[in-house]
C-alpha cells in the first residue's frame, strides 16, 4: 500500500532570499538534523542571465532500524538524489528528491516547494509531499514501512525549526537583508555556471538538467503544482489555533481528506464553469477522523453517509428554514446558558419539568427530531464563535442534564 504525506502551509515570517540563505547552511551537513550525515554535489548549473539555478546533490543518510534488519539488507546507510530548482525570478525554489537505495524494491518520492506568501512579500510558505510504496523487502514490507513513516515524521517540524535557527545566526552576522534577483543590464554577458563533481563513493551520474524546461515548466509533471487555490490551504498557524494541536500524520490525514472533498464535490455554475460546492467545515472533519482513528478510508465512509443524510434532511439551512411551534417554545425546558470554565457552550435540559410524551403526542417524532438538531447546529455555531473569542480550539459543547422537579 502506497503511504501518502501531505504537509499544511509553514509560513517563516522572513524574506524568501533571507530563508534561501538559512536553507544553504544547512549543506553539506547540518548537525541539528542527526540522520542527515553528510552530501556531495553532483552538479550545479546557473542560467545565462542568474535567474534559475540547479543543483543535483546526493545526501547520505542514517536510518534507526534494528541491526538485524540492518544485516538483513547490508546497509548501515542510505542514499538519496536531491534537485534544487531556484528560481530568483518568481521567487520560488523546488526541492524533488528519490531514494537511490533500493530503488528496485522501495520507491520514495518527496517534493517541497518554497515561494513567497500571497498575502505578505516579506514572507515565505513552505509546503511538503512524499510517498512511499514498498514493493518488496526480504519479508519485512509492513515493517520497513513502520519504520520509515516514523522516521520521516518525526524529523518534518525540525525543518522550521532548522530554518528559524540559522535565519538568527545570519542575523546575528549582520545579514539582516538581501537584495532580491533583477535582470542584468542589456549588453553586459554573463557567463553560465555549471560544476560538476562526482562523488568518490558513488558511480558518476548524468544529471540530465535542461535550465530551458526547467524556466518553462519543468513541474508540468510534478506534484507540486497546487490542486486547490492558494485561499484553500490550511496553514500549520491556523490547525494549531483552530483545531488544536496535531501529529504530522494527523494533519496530513486531514488535509489529504478535505483536498478529496475539494474535488469531488465540484458542479457546474450557471456560466457552465466548474466550481467547487461548499464542503464541510475543518471542525468537522476532523471529527470523522477522530472518530476512526484517523483511518482515512474509514473516515471518508462515515463522512460521505453523513454528507447525504445531512443534504437528504437539508440539515445545513435548518438554522433559517426551522421555526419552532409557540407550542413547543413554551412547554420545552431547555436553552442555552453562557459558557462553562473551558470556554464550551452550555445548554441546560430540565428533563424533569418535561413532558417528553407530551411533546412527542402533540406534535410528532419529526418536530422534535428537527427542534434537537437545530439545538446541536446552534452548538456548533457557538463552539466557532468561542473558539475566536478565546483564542483556543473549542469544538464540544457541554450540555448540563437536570432531573430537578
Amino acid at each position: 500500500m502506497v503511504q501518502k504525506y501531505q504537509s499544511p502551509v509553514r509560513v517563516h515570517k522572513y524574506p524568501f532570499e533571507m530563508v534561501m540563505a538559512a536553507y544553504e547552511r544547512r549543506f553539506p551537513t547540518c548537525p541539528l538534523i542527526p540522520v542527515f550525515l553528510g552530501s556531495e554535489v553532483l552538479s550545479d548549473v546557473t542560467s545565462e542571465d542568474g535567474s534559475m539555478r540547479v543543483i543535483q546533490r546526493s545526501c547520505k543518510l542514517h536510518v534507526d532500524a534494528p541491526r538485524l534488519l540492518k544485516k538483513i539488507a547490508g546497509v548501515e546507510h542510505v542514499y538519496f538524489i536531491q534537485k534544487n530548482i531556484y528560481n530568483w525570478k518568481d521567487r520560488t525554489l523546488t526541492i524533488e528528491a528519490h531514494n537511490e537505495t533500493f530503488e528496485s524494491r522501495v520507491t520514495v518520492t518527496e517534493t517541497c516547494r518554497y515561494s513567497v506568501h500571497t498575502e505578505n512579500e516579506e514572507w515565505t510558505c513552505f509546503e511538503q509531499s512524499a510517498s512511499l510504496d514498498i514493493k518488496s523487502f526480504f519479508g519485512f514490507e509492513s515493517t520497513v514501512e513502520k519504520i520509515a513513516m516514523k522516521q520521516y515524521t518525526a524529523n518534518i517540524k525540525r525543518g522550521k525549526e532548522v530554518i528559524e535557527y540559522y535565519v538568527k545566526q545570519l542575523m546575528e552576522e549582520g545579514v539582516c537583508h538581501i537584495p532580491r534577483w533583477v535582470p542584468p543590464e542589456r549588453g553586459v554577458p554573463i557567463e553560465p555556471r555549471a560544476t560538476h563533481r562526482a562523488l568518490s563513493l558513488r558511480p558518476s551520474l548524468d544529471s540530465g538538467l535542461d535550465l530551458d524546461s526547467v524556466s518553462q515548466g519543468s513541474a508540468k509533471d510534478s506534484p507540486t503544482e497546487p490542486t486547490t487555490p492558494d485561499a484553500d490551504k490550511l496553514d500549520a498557524d491556523y490547525i494549531q489555533r483552530y483545531l488544536g494541536k496535531l501529529t504530522p500524520m494527523q494533519e496530513s490525514c486531514l488535509i489529504q481528506l478535505r483536498q478529496w472533498l475539494q474535488e469531488t464535490h465540484k458542479g457546474k455554475s450557471e456560466a457552465g464553469e466548474w466550481k467547487a460546492e461548499k464542503i464541510p467545515k475543518d471542525e468537522h472533519i476532523l471529527r470523522f477522523l477522530r472518530a476512526r482513528d484517523f483511518s482515512l478510508d474509514k473516515a471518508r465512509d462515515m463522512l460521505c453517509q453523513s454528507l447525504a443524510w445531512r443534504k437528504q434532511h437539508q440539515i445545513d439551512y435548518i438554522l433559517e428554514a426551522w421555526r419552532p411551534p409557540a407550542f413547543l417554545e413554551e412547554y420545552y425546558a431547555g436553552g442555552w446558558h453562557f459558557h462553562d470554565s473551558s470556554g464550551r457552550p452550555l445548554y441546560i435540559l430540565r428533563l424533569g419539568q418535561m413532558d417528553t410524551k407530551g411533546l412527542v403526542k402533540a406534535l410528532g417524532e419529526e418536530a422534535l427530531l428537527r427542534h434537537v438538531l437545530s439545538i446541536n447546529e446552534e452548538g456548533q455555531k457557538r463552539c466557532e464563535e468561542n473558539t475566536k473569542i478565546f483564542g483556543r480550539p473549542i469544538s464540544i459543547g457541554c450540555v448540563s442534564w437536570s432531573a430537578q422537579l
